[in-house]
Parts: structure tokens; sequence; C-alpha cells
């Protein structure tokens, strides 16, 4: 009867497939059904049985940290971006395994991408994946058009570049179509560390830098520019974009190197990481209700988490999604050093991690969680 009603299209195949297994369970003992019910599969076996994953009955992992958005049991690696203190060049090392902070350079340490157009050098490289019909299957590099061996920094700032360095690829092997894309109009003075999230409400890219101004009347640059601002634009394919606006003013305060790192996979937890220019520090801000909803930053005003560092990146941890790792350029010293906390959403009880296998002397880059297939890939090309 109850197969006929399914098939007449009365009963839909989930309630019949509920009974099913109630009457399978209830031919069994009576200790086999207790053990049958009670027991719920790891969130690695449901992971490798299941594309779409409900994992609402498996809470989340500390401090509002979710887990929905992460596939933990693919993810094999990570690929670091970096360019290398007077080396203005791209340069990619790939962890051991999954440990975080344990990184070797890949193509025997020499850069993987030397730019040809512009200063002839990129800086603050950032690696974008693929968001919406490009996600798995398509990265972008994207960066600063700077080769400070050529100029000052007082001149970069004030006739520096005023366009984002980009390459994209399909397989992180092959970086092709290298382009300059000039983002801001003749009144900035510099376009600074770029970077760029995908943005799901607005099914595009959200591409993110610094800039100070002059005023249309001063076209060469020599009088007193803006304070340092955080701008904006939206793209879909890294070519052409919307009229940049401000996503950041801290007036009179300088913003530098922002960088963003979604907590979860609803689009609406956040956590941002800018420098105070004008302090020479570091600190978090946080919102719970999306890319343009209400900041915070936890602690006060005054909170940091770090001085005398610059381009914060920051990146979840494959195995704890509870753990975000956080790499702080020491900008006077030996560059990059990792820091990580269980607790994102604040600006204090973040600590040093281990460097014994992390390298000395990377600057402003990335850090790109990858599955197995992409890490024996690079390891394949380009590995020792």
């Amino acid at each position: 009867m109850l197969m006929m009603l399914f098939m007449r299209g009365y009963l839909s195949p989930l309630p019949l497939l509920a009974f099913a297994f109630t009457l399978v369970s209830l031919l069994s003992s009576t200790p086999c059904l207790a053990l049958t019910l009670d027991k719920r599969p790891s969130l690695q076996e449901v992971a490798a049985t299941s594309t779409t994953i409900d994992l609402s009955e498996y809470g989340h992992q500390g401090n509002d940290v979710g887990i929905a958005a992460r596939a933990g049991a693919s993810l094999a690696g990570y690929l670091g971006v970096f360019f290398l203190g007077a080396d203005p060049y791209v340069y990619f090392y790939l962890s051991d395994g999954n440990n975080p902070v344990s990184f070797k350079a890949l193509n025997k340490g020499s850069p993987v991408m030397r730019p040809t157009k512009g200063t002839g050098g990129v800086r603050d490289p950032m690696i974008v994946p693929g968001g919406g019909k490009e996600e798995a299957k398509k990265w972008y590099i994207i960066g600063t058009d700077l080769n400070i061996g050529k100029t000052s920094w007082d001149a970069a700032q004030r006739q520096g570049s005023k366009g984002i360095f980009v390459w994209e690829s399909t397989d992180l092997i092959n970086w092709v179509n290298e382009r300059l894309v000039i983002v801001k109009d003749g009144t900035a003075g510099m376009v600074w560390a770029p970077e760029a999230i995908w943005d799901p409400a607005k099914e595009q890219y959200l591409v993110y830098w610094a800039s100070k101004f002059y005023p249309t009347s001063d076209s060469r640059h020599t009088g007193n520019p803006s304070n340092i601002r955080i701008r904006y634009a939206y793209t879909a394919d890294f070519k052409t974009f919307t009229a940049p606006q401000t996503l950041i003013d801290k007036s009179p305060t300088n913003i530098i190197d922002l960088t963003i790192l979604p907590l979860d996979g609803t689009g609406q937890n956040f956590v941002r990481f800018m420098k105070d220019e004008t302090k020479k520090t570091v600190f978090a801000e946080v919102s719970s209700n999306g890319l343009f909803g209400t900041w915070s930053r936890p602690g006060g005003d005054a909170a940091t988490i770090q001085s005398g560092v610059e381009g914060p990146t920051a990146y979840l941890d494959n195995q704890n999604p509870a753990r975000v790792h956080l790499l702080l350029d020491f900008y006077g010293a030996d560059g990059y050093r990792p820091y990580e906390t269980t607790n994102p959403k604040s600006n204090s009880g973040w600590t040093a991690s281990a460097r014994t296998g992390f390298p000395a002397n990377l600057r402003h880059g990335s850090v790109l969680p990858i599955n197995q297939t992409l890490y024996d890939t690079l390891k394949g090309k380009w590995g020792s």
C-alpha cells in the first residue's frame, strides 16, 4: 500500500525511507536499536558521503565561528603568496601538509611571477579564490604596482601606482593575462595593498585598497594630502570596476592594509584587520550583519593586537575552524610572524605561534587553504 501511494505521488520519498529505517531497526534487538539511534556520524563521515551537508545538529565551534562553509575533510594544506622585501615579485610557498605555520619555498625559491608592466615590481600580492560561477575554477592574484628601488616613499605616495596588478589562473600553475588596471582618477596619490573578497549579495568581487587624495587644483600633488582612507569598488572580472567609493575613513588617522576574513558561510560574520599608519599598530573590527553592516572595535578605540607591524593577513585553520591564524609583518625586522587565537572577535588573546617551520623575511602577502588535488599539483610543478 505504501509503495502504491508513493508511486501515485501521494507520499514523498523521505517519510517512506524513514518508515523503512524504523521498521528495520525494530526488527533488531533492543540493544542494537539503542546503538543505532544514539550514534551520530562524525563530521568527517558526513563530509565524505555528502556534497550538501546540514551541520546544524553539530552546532558551532567556539565564539560563533561557524563551520558550515568549511570543507575541512578536503583541505590538505595552504598556499602562501608573498613578496620578499627588496624583491618585489610574486613568490609561492607551500605548507607542510595541514600545518598552518610551516612553509617551504616553491620554484627553488625563485619568483613565480615577475611583472612586465608598470614599475616592474609588485608588492602586497593577494590570491583571490573565485566566487559564484568561478568558485573552484578560477583564481586571481592582485597586488600593488610599486618597485621602491626605483623611487622614494614620498614620491610613491604622491605620484605612485594608480592601478592594480592582476593575473588569473584556472589551475594555480599557469598565470596569464597580466594587466595593470587603473582604478583611480588623478586626485589619488596612490593605490596600495589591494585585496578582494567575493560578495554573494552582489554576485561580484568587492575590491578595496588604500589611497590618499589631493585637491583637483594640485595636479602635481605637491601640497598637503588628505588622510589615507580605504576605498572600494566592485568587479565581476577584474577588468572593469564600478566608480570607487569610501569604505573606511577614520580622519585624521591614516588607515592602510585592510584585510577581511569571513568567519562562516552566512555572509554575515566577518572580522577585518587594518593598520593604523599614524600609530603603527594593527587592530581588528568585527561585524555580525554583513560587509556593510555595523563594525565595532573589540576593547574600544585604543585596543590593538600588536604595534610596529603592518600587512595583516588572516586565514582559518583547515582542521580546527574555531582557530584563526594571523600573519603580521614586522617591517623593521624579519617580516611576517604568525599569531593565532580561538577568539578572533577580539583584539586581545592573540598568541605567537611556533616559528620552527616558518620562513623568515616573508613580506605582506596572503594565504589560501587548498585541497589535496591542488596541493599535489603545486608540489609536482614547483616542489623540490
